[in-house]
């Protein structure tokens, strides 16, 4: 099976991971590649990100069945259907308007109907979705975002690379506990940046 060997502990994400078809989410001249551990380019500058990362970064949310969570970079749309198999519910966010079309209708070929889909800056968050239990960065922040802090629920769990862009950063998970934040570092990551939408 695809990615059964990865070094995750997480038995239900390297579940999910195995069982989404990853090659549906890359472009075609890239889909012999699609099942080995590598990020892959989708376009616009962006990259689908290596299967154990995005798993690690899953892992780190502890995600329950019943949890919202939002995601900022939908991407290729891969990453959201892995939330997506083990959230109650996912909300997304893509600045890259070609994209976020082509996610969209690859996940509503593939069957979820527990996502929902917004072309906007990432920044901001979904503040009228809001609180979210979980809330996953797919690119590297300067900082994190102040509006995405105050969108976590009490409890909550954020997953982001920090760092500037172009190098390497520092992946975070941040734990909210009442009015404190409690982080993580998690280890070096690489990723593309956090773009905004001018």
């Amino acid at each position: 099976m695809p990615f059964a060997d990865l070094e995750l502990t997480d038995q239900r994400v390297k579940a999910v991971l195995c069982k989404i078809p990853r090659d549906q989410f890359v472009p075609e001249e890239y889909r012999s590649y699609a099942y080995e551990n590598i990020p892959l380019p989708i376009g616009y500058g962006q990259t689908i990100s290596q299967p154990y990362i995005g798993g690690l970064m899953t892992e780190l949310l502890s995600l329950k069945p019943t949890d919202r969570v939002l995601e900022i970079g939908t991407g290729s749309g891969y990453q959201t259907a892995v939330l997506a198999e083990l959230a109650a519910q996912v909300y997304t966010i893509e600045t890259i308007e070609p994209l976020a079309k082509s996610a969209q209708e690859i996940l509503t070929r593939l069957g979820y109907d527990n996502i929902s889909f917004r072309v906007a800056d990432g920044y901001f968050g979904w503040e009228e979705a809001s609180p979210f239990d979980a809330i996953l960065i797919a690119a590297a922040a300067e900082e994190v975002p102040p509006p995405l802090k105050k969108q976590l629920a009490n409890g909550g769990r954020m997953v982001l690379p920090i760092g500037a862009p172009g190098k390497t950063q520092t992946l975070w998970r941040i734990i909210k506990q009442n009015d404190r934040f409690i982080e993580e570092n998690k280890g070096l990551v690489r990723f593309v940046p956090f773009t905004r939408r001018g």
